[in-house]
C-alpha cells in the first residue's frame, strides 16, 4: 500500500514539472507572437511577427534552462 502512494507521488510530481515546463516554454512564445502580429496589423508590416515569434521561442528555452538548472541543483543538494 504505501509503494503505491509513493509511486503515485512520483507520478504526480512529474506530471507537474512537464506542465511547468509546457507552460514556461509556450506562453513568452504565444505571448511574444501576439504582440508581433498585432504590431504587424497596426503598423502594417511584416517582419515583427516572425521576428518576436523568435524572441519568445528564446525566452522559453532560457526559461526551461533557468528551470531545469534549480532542479538539478536542488537534486544535488539532497544526496549530500
Amino acid at each position: 500500500m504505501g509503494k503505491k502512494k509513493k509511486y503515485d507521488r512520483k507520478v504526480y510530481q512529474a506530471m507537474a514539472v512537464i506542465t511547468q515546463f509546457s507552460i514556461n516554454m509556450l506562453v513568452p512564445i504565444f505571448l511574444c507572437a501576439f504582440a508581433g502580429w498585432f504590431i504587424d496589423k497596426k503598423f502594417n508590416t511584416s517582419f515583427w511577427f516572425v521576428l518576436l515569434f523568435f524572441v519568445g521561442a528564446l525566452a522559453g528555452f532560457r526559461n526551461i534552462f533557468i528551470m531545469a538548472k534549480s532542479i538539478y541543483e536542488d537534486r544535488d543538494e539532497d544526496k549530500d
